[in-house]
Formats: C-alpha cells, structure tokens, sequence
C-alpha cells in the first residue's frame, strides 16, 4: 500500500496549483480519501475528504470554495485543485486513506506547497 503525492511547488498568493496522490496497492474508490496539510511548527490540519463511494465532498472552513477534491478512478489517482492561494496555506500537503472528515492511518510523504511574494 502506498501513496505517492506531487505538485506542490512555489506560487504567489492568488495563484493556483493542482496537487496529485497516485495511489498503489488498493483502489481509492473503495476508500474514504482525504487531504491533510501540516504547517511549521503546527500540527496535522484535515484539508478535505470524500467518501468512498464518490458522491460526497466535504471540505475545512478555511478552503472551502477554494479548493476542490476530486478522485480518478481510472488512474487510481486522488486531486486537489487549489485557487486563490494564500500564504497560510503554506504547508506539507499529504493525502490519507480511511477518513473523509478526518486524517486516516495510512498517509503519504507528502508535497509541499510554498505561497510567497
């Protein structure tokens, strides 16, 4: 079982990024997925989630209407689109299995997103 995130990089606030979690040895529509972000010198912030069935998308106060997950069962790959960016969202960006309103067991290494003038 792993996942395997990408797409983070440098942006400047009000930029946009799309970050990918490719998935491997278990199918992601059969799980509860989400995104999870960890700031320096703060702990673990649940971003978004969907449940395993697709259907349901459930987002954090602070990027609702910004971000936007979405999930490829084809490529067994789980997104997050980000717009409107902002340096607090600055963090190690990573994605879980097993949560959709909350951080699973089972997590990446993560990506890191930077937004900076």
């Amino acid at each position: 079982v792993q996942l395997v995130e990408s797409g983070g990089g440098m942006v400047q606030p009000g930029g946009s990024l799309r970050l990918s979690c490719a998935a491997s040895g278990f199918s992601v529509s059969s799980y509860s997925m989400s995104w999870a972000r960890q700031a320096p010198g703060k702990g673990p912030e649940w971003v978004s989630g969907v449940s395993f069935g697709g259907g349901n998308a459930y987002y954090a106060d602070s990027v609702r209407g910004r971000f936007t997950i979405s999930r490829d069962n084809t490529k067994n790959t789980l997104y997050l689109q980000m717009n409107s960016l902002k340096p607090e969202d600055t963090a190690l960006y990573y994605c879980t299995r097993g949560q959709k309103q909350g951080i699973g067991a089972v997590r990446g290494q993560g990506t890191q997103v930077t937004v900076s003038s």
